[in-house]
């Protein structure tokens, strides 16, 4: 086609939206029977470049759209509205182990979608598109505040929704790699729930003392929440990942300071020395080290330590005194922790001790470890710093590309649903929107 008389057009709408929200894209005035390729490239904080892209073929009336039309190749296939975000990949010659993750979310996440000729899978970079369009994907809502917390030596960041409240709360805890990770926390604020990222692997007090935090640091955390005038201080939840699940079971069973409204595990396990630190839990875990596999790529398996599932109760929390609705993710091909077995021994607990009522358990089948909001990028296995080695190794995380990015969706829906069901009675649940950006 001679791009003199191309007068194609690229509609994306919105073009800002927040990062769990969907998009619609529509190619317009194509020649009928076009084939084209629909690219999207982002390059995120750390610098390297990720992309997408599907292949169509224009309608009659010269039209593809993304939402209705089968893509016919590409990094995904088939009716998939947001497929070119849940499939970008490290472009070619990126060094492997990459995984895409907010730094900073008082930034939009800015993606470029772009329409090439025919049905192209390498060298977008050294081509000129027929059509561009940039779209922001934000994960704090106009109007959301960010407020670090240093106090009672925390090193924590509050974001409170638009609006004078109160709130529910939410403490939200990451995994073993440490760091304090805030997109997660600001999405939730834009949803209405005064959202508190905690790092408690990392924090400048243990960086400071070389001593890992002891669990009235997650209590002062609870009261920093509790205690806010814009918080709910009789609705507050938590929510944790991986490891994070493990502080967000011993919280809920044991501390006498946590009244929790109900919580949330996410690809994690009630297995702990129940009488434990945070210390004696990861040496807890590295003390079966010998069961690490390895993959055939020289990816680390990890799923095995903490199997088999014990029977003794002084090395798994006593799911029987749980006293909240408690929400448990999986993936059935999570591949670093035995999230499936874990999940079925706290559904026997529970039943045994008649509070089963309280359990939803959300298993999907080929999704793996890293369970996170919509349309994020799947990360099979990434680079990971062991926080006992200070060691850099590849993690394999599992899951198969679009059967995890399903869970992803299915699983943030569901989440949202649980959360406004069990914190939200007597608040106000704001939910803001970017339409007016």
């Amino acid at each position: 086609m001679d791009r003199k008389r191309c007068t194609l057009k690229l509609l994306v709408q919105p073009s800002r939206g927040l990062v769990d929200e969907m998009f619609i894209i529509l190619v317009q005035k194509a020649p009928s029977g076009f084939q084209l390729t629909v690219h999207a490239l982002h390059k995120c904080e750390d610098g390297h470049s990720w992309e997408a892209f599907g292949h169509y073929t224009a309608d009659t009336i010269g039209t593809v759209n993304v939402s209705e039309d089968p893509s016919l190749g590409g990094t995904y296939s088939g009716v998939e509205q947001m497929g070119l975000l849940w499939s970008l990949r490290p472009v070619p010659g990126s060094k492997p182990g990459l995984r895409l993750r907010k730094m900073n979310v008082q930034i939009p996440m800015e993606v470029t979608i772009s329409v090439y000729q025919g049905h192209q899978t390498e060298g977008f970079m050294d081509q000129v598109p027929l059509a561009s369009v940039v779209v922001e994907r934000w994960y704090m809502a106009p109007g959301v505040s960010r407020i670090p917390i240093t106090e009672d030596r925390l090193s924590a960041t509050l974001f409170l929704p638009p609006g004078p409240g109160p709130f529910p709360g939410l403490l939200d805890l990451w995994g073993g790699g440490g760091q304090l990770v805030e997109y997660r926390a600001s999405l939730l604020a834009s949803h209405g729930i005064a959202s508190l990222a905690l790092d408690y692997l990392t924090p400048k007090i243990t960086m400071e003392t070389r001593k890992m935090v002891d669990l009235q640091y997650f209590e002062k955390a609870y009261k920093i929440l509790e205690q806010h005038p814009q918080v709910h201080g009789s609705s507050i939840g938590m929510l944790g990942l991986s490891l994070g699940t493990s502080i967000t079971l011993k919280m809920a069973a044991y501390s006498e300071v946590m009244k929790l409204r109900c919580a949330v595990c996410i690809s994690g396990s009630h297995v702990q020395p129940v009488d434990g630190s945070m210390e004696d839990i990861l040496k807890h875990f590295n003390k079966n080290a010998d069961r690490t596999r390895v993959s055939e790529e020289n990816e680390f398996i990890w799923r095995d330590l903490l199997l088999p599932v014990p029977s003794d109760l002084a090395f798994k929390v006593d799911m029987g005194r749980l006293k909240c609705p408690l929400l448990v993710v999986v993936g059935e091909d999570d591949q670093n922790w035995p999230a499936s077995e874990s999940a079925m021994d706290m559904k026997e607990m529970m039943e045994q001790a008649g509070n089963s009522h309280l359990l939803t358990v959300l298993s999907y089948p080929n999704a793996g470890h890293l369970i996170e909001p919509p349309y994020t990028p799947h990360a099979r296995a990434s680079l990971f710093r062991s926080m006992a080695t200070r060691e850099k190794m590849m993690a394999l995380w599992g899951g198969e590309t679009a059967a995890h990015s399903l869970a992803q969706e299915d699983a943030w829906r569901k989440l949202l649903v649980f959360l406004r069901e069990n914190l939200y009675s007597g608040t106000n649940p704001g939910t803001p929107s970017l339409s007016h950006l």
